[in-house]
């Protein structure tokens, strides 16, 4: 297996990560696209005692639709997990508000069907994003971002301190998250994914921060960065 990159966590506060490669690889369901080793980090409550990124109840989440400002992490910022230079940013997608499950599900598959049928380009999917190529030659996506929210421009060298942009709910998203993968290539239909560990971060466990190092999240386990 390729040398997985180091990255640091590059959200702030409680989340889980519902896609992971902590947990299956291709993490997505899908070995193309450079999306192998993505992870997702959507944002919970700060009590850290539910696993529900938004406030109002699971009814009315399914059953209705949720303003974006109802989710937890809508609007937090998002920080450069690796030093590197900007190749790609991309601001100005709207995104969908109200958010409906259902909706989103089906924008989702929409926009995966018509990519696969060579008829949009990434960015489509991606949403307002930021890629950040390391002097390895390793390209860092980050997808979804909110819209007028990307604060870093091509050539612009970024590190761990860098704010790139506003956790959001653009492109082929179905709630307010953060994608992140790193691939070998620019081009997505070419690239392969790179696995990825993050240097620090706390886990929940019995109600108590467990510190870890240099590994990857599982699927829905509540993690914490500050």
């Amino acid at each position: 297996m390729t040398q997985p990159v180091l990255l640091q966590i590059p959200v702030h506060g409680f989340f889980i990560c519902p896609s992971t490669p902590g947990s299956k690889i291709p993490s997505h369901g899908i070995d193309k696209y450079g999306i192998e080793y993505a992870i997702d980090f959507v944002m919970v409550d700060i009590s850290a005692k539910s696993q529900k990124p938004y406030r109002s109840s699971l009814f009315t989440y399914i059953i209705r639709r949720l303003p974006l400002s109802d989710f937890y992490g809508w609007g937090i910022d998002v920080y450069s997990p690796v030093k590197g230079v900007v190749v790609q940013s991309v601001d100005g997608l709207n995104e969908r508000n109200p958010v409906n499950i259902f909706n989103d599900l089906l924008n989702a598959e929409r926009l995966t069907k018509t990519y696969n049928n060579n008829l949009i380009d990434s960015k489509c999917l991606l949403g307002n994003n930021v890629i950040i190529k390391t002097v390895k030659m390793e390209y860092i996506v980050l997808a979804h971002l909110q819209k007028n929210s990307v604060a870093v421009e091509p050539g612009q060298q970024v590190d761990g301190s860098s704010l790139i942009g506003k956790f959001g709910h653009s492109g082929s998203s179905t709630m307010p998250h953060l994608h992140l993968h790193a691939m070998d290539n620019m081009d997505f239909r070419k690239a392969k994914g790179i696995p990825i560990v993050f240097s620090q971060y706390y886990v929940v466990e019995n109600g108590k921060r467990v510190e870890t190092h240099n590994s990857i999240p599982v699927r829905d386990q509540i993690m914490f960065f500050d």
